[in-house]
C-alpha cells in the first residue's frame, strides 16, 4: 500500500523508522519484536488475569529503553544516544499504546516522575535519577491525593523541620502509577508553618525506603496505581527538588510535558483496533453479503479512518512546535492540551465506531478490541479532565483568532536533538501573552478542497460570534457555556495543524476532504450544543445556527477512501 495516508499508520510488519538514528530505530524495533514474540495470547491472558507487567519493565531495563529515551543530554555523561527527544518519545508512546494501555502506562508515569527532577538544579538528585534509570528503574509522580485529587493548593502531605536542617514527611498520596516499584518518586507536599506559595515543595523519595509504605493498588488492572504513605520519611537537603512557587510551576510544567504522550497512546490503540476490526468485518458474511458491503458499515469505517489519520496528522505536527519551542515561541502551550483533550476523545470515537461494526466480536476475550474498548475512556481523564484542558485552551482564544504575528515556518523535527527547553519552561503563567501565526494561512492554501472551504466558512462564523456576540461577564463565569464555545474554537486549531501536516506529507486530497467532511459535521453538532445552552443569548443562538453546514458529498471521494480502509484487511495481525 503506497498511499501516503495509509503509510502514516503504524504497522509492526517491516517497521523501520528511517527518520531516526540507528540506536533509536533498534530500540523501537526491539520493543515491537518483544511484543510480537511474546504473542497475542500472552497479551490478552495477562490483561484479563490482571498480571502485573513486571516482564515488560524487566525488558525495558535490560534494553536500556527508558534510560536512553528519558535521560536528558545534561545527565547522559557523554552518551550521545541518551537525550530527551520528543519525536522518538512520541514514536515509542504510539508503539506501547498499540500493544495496550497497560504497557504505555508505566512509561507515561515514568515521564511524569522524572519531570520535576530534570527541572531541578539539584545535581545530586539528577544523578541519582539518571543512575536509577540506567539500572532499569522506573519513576512515579507523587502529586495527587485521595481527598484532593490533583488540587495542589490543598496538599495534606506535610514536611516538618527535624531541627537538623532536614525534614520528616508524613502523609499519603493516591492514584500514583509505578508507586509500588519506582526508585525515583517525585513527591509534592507543603512545609509545616509556612504560608502562601513558599510552603510548596517537591522532593525525591524511594519506594524501597522502610518509611515508604505501599497501601494498595487502587485499580483492578495490570497497572499498579498505588496508594502510598510516608511515615516520618526523612527528607534531606539532597532530596529537595523545588521549593515555593518553583515547586508549583514544576508540577504544572511536568504535566505539560507528560500530557503530550496521551495522544500517541490513543493513536496506537485506535490503529490496532482498526486493523483487527476491518480484517474481521471484511471477511465475514451475513445475510448473504460481506459485512463491509453494508452502507452504514462502510460509513463507520471511513469515518474511523478519517478521524485516525487526522489524529496522526495533528499530533505529528504538534511534535514540531513542541520541539521548536523557546521563551519567545510558546505556541505548544495551546497545541499540547488539544493533543490531550481532542486527540484522546477522537480515539474514543474511533474505537467506538469500529466496535459498533464488529458488535459481539468486540467482547471476546481473545481480541485486542475488548481491551481497547475497556481502557480507552481512561486517556481523556489522565493529566487533567477534558473540561480542565478545555478551560486551559480558552485562555488562548483572543490571541489566536485576533492577534496573529509573523513567525518563521516551523520545520519537521525528527532530528536527534535534546529538547532541553522543556525543563526550563519557567513560571506557569502568562498564557494570554502567547502569540500565534495567522491560522487563516493554512486554510487559504487548501481552499480548493471542498470541505476545507466549507469548514473555513464555519471558522469565520465563529470569529463573527466572538466579534458580534461575545460572551458577557456572566457567561465568562459559566463554565458549561464556555466549554461549549471552546469546543468550536478547538476544531479550528485542530484543522489548522491537520492542514499543515497534510501539506508537508503530501496526503491525498481525497483523504483531506474526507477528514474535513467529518470536521464540518462535528462543528455543526457543537454549534447546536452551544445554541441549546441555558445562558446563550438570542444573538448567539442565531449565529450558532448560521454556522451549521452539511459536508460536501462526493461519492467518488468516499469510494476512494473506503478502498484505503478495505485494503487494511489482513494488513496486520499480531503474532499469536
Amino acid at each position: 500500500m503506497s498511499e501516503k495516508a495509509t503509510a502514516l499508520l503504524l504497522n509492526p510488519g517491516g517497521y523501520d523508522p528511517q527518520q531516526f538514528d540507528p540506536e533509536t530505530r533498534r530500540l523501537l524495533r526491539a520493543t515491537i519484536e518483544w511484543f510480537e514474540q511474546r504473542g497475542k495470547r500472552k497479551l490478552v491472558e495477562d490483561y484479563h488475569d490482571r498480571t502485573f507487567y513486571a516482564d515488560f519493565i524487566e525488558f525495558a531495563g535490560k534494553e536500556g529503553l527508558f534510560s536512553t529515551f528519558l535521560t536528558p543530554g545534561a545527565n547522559a555523561e557523554g552518551n550521545t544516544d541518551k537525550r530527551w527527544d520528543t519525536a522518538r518519545i512520541a514514536a515509542l508512546s504510539e508503539i506501547l499504546g498499540f500493544y495496550g494501555l497497560n504497557y504505555w502506562y508505566p512509561w507515561q508515569v515514568t515521564i511524569l516522575g522524572l519531570g520535576p527532577v530534570w527541572q531541578s538544579a539539584n545535581e545530586a538528585a539528577r544523578k541519582r535519577a539518571a543512575d536509577s534509570l540506567a539500572a532499569g528503574g522506573v519513576a512515579a509522580f507523587g502529586l495527587s491525593e485521595k481527598e484532593h485529587g490533583a488540587d495542589i493548593y490543598s496538599s495534606d502531605l506535610v514536611l516538618t523541620p527535624d531541627g537538623e536542617g532536614g525534614y520528616r514527611a508524613n502523609g499519603s498520596k493516591y492514584y500514583i502509577g509505578n508507586g509500588n516499584c519506582a526508585r525515583t518518586v517525585s513527591v509534592f507536599g507543603r512545609i509545616e508553618g509556612v504560608e502562601g506559595p513558599d510552603q510548596y515543595v517537591f522532593f525525591y523519595a524511594d519506594s524501597e525506603h522502610p518509611n515508604y509504605r505501599v497501601v494498595k493498588n487502587v485499580v483492578p488492572s495490570q497497572m499498579y496505581v498505588a496508594e502510598f504513605e510516608l511515615n516520618d520519611y526523612p527528607v534531606s537537603e539532597e532530596d529537595i527538588l523545588h521549593v515555593g512557587a518553583e515547586a508549583f510551576s514544576a508540577a504544572l510544567n511536568t504535566v505539560n510535558i507528560g500530557k503530550f504522550n496521551l495522544c500517541f497512546g490513543g493513536i496506537g490503540m485506535s490503529t490496532h483496533s482498526l486493523y483487527e476490526a476491518i480484517t474481521h468485518a471484511h471477511n465475514r458474511v451475513l445475510y448473504g453479503k460481506k459485512v463491509t458491503d453494508f452502507p452504514h458499515v462502510r460509513r463507520e469505517f471511513v469515518e474511523a479512518y478519517a478521524r485516525l489519520v487526522a489524529m496522526k496528522l495533528f499530533s505529528d505536527r504538534a511534535v514540531d512546535y513542541f520541539r521548536s519551542a523557546n521563551a519567545d515561541d510558546r505556541r505548544y502551550l495551546l497545541f499540547n492540551p488539544i493533543t490531550k483533550m481532542k486527540v484522546t476523545t477522537e480515539a474514543q470515537k474511533v474505537i467506538g465506531l469500529v466496535a459498533d461494526v464488529v458488535a459481539a466480536k468486540g467482547f471476546e476475550a481473545d481480541t485486542y478490541l475488548a481491551m481497547s474498548k475497556n481502557d480507552i475512556d481512561g486517556l481523556p481523564k489522565l493529566e487533567g479532565t477534558v473540561a480542565v484542558n478545555l478551560a486551559l485552551i480558552a485562555k488562548f482564544v483572543p490571541a489566536y483568532l485576533f492577534a496573529p504575528q509573523a513567525y518563521e515556518p516551523v520545520p519537521t523535527r525528527s532530528d536527534a536533538a535534546d529538547d532541553e527547553f522543556l525543563f526550563r519552561q519557567g513560571p506557569a503563567r502568562g498564557l494570554s501573552k502567547v502569540r500565534f501565526h495567522d491560522w487563516r494561512e493554512a486554510y487559504a492554501k487548501a481552499s480548493a478542497i471542498p470541505n476545507v472551504a466549507r469548514f473555513t466558512e464555519q471558522a469565520e462564523a465563529l470569529v463573527k460570534l466572538f466579534t458580534d456576540a461575545a460572551p458577557d461577564e456572566a457567561q465568562q463565569q459559566d463554565l458549561d457555556f464556555g466549554l461549549a464555545l471552546t469546543e468550536l474554537f478547538t476544531l479550528v486549531v485542530y484543522g489548522q495543524l491537520v492542514l499543515e501536516q497534510a501539506e508537508i506529507t503530501g496526503i491525498e486530497t481525497e483523504v483531506v476532504d474526507q477528514i474535513f467532511a467529518v470536521l464540518v459535521q462535528d462543528f455543526s453538532v457543537a454549534a447546536i450544543d452551544l445554541h441549546g445552552k441555558s445562558s446563550s443569548t438570542e444573538a448567539q443562538q442565531a449565529l450558532a445556527l448560521a454556522s451549521i453546514r452539511k459536508p460536501v458529498v462526493d461519492a467518488d471521494r468516499f469510494d476512494h477512501v473506503w478502498s484505503l480502509v478495505r485494503d487494511l484487511s489482513g494488513a496486520y495481525a499480531m503474532n499469536p
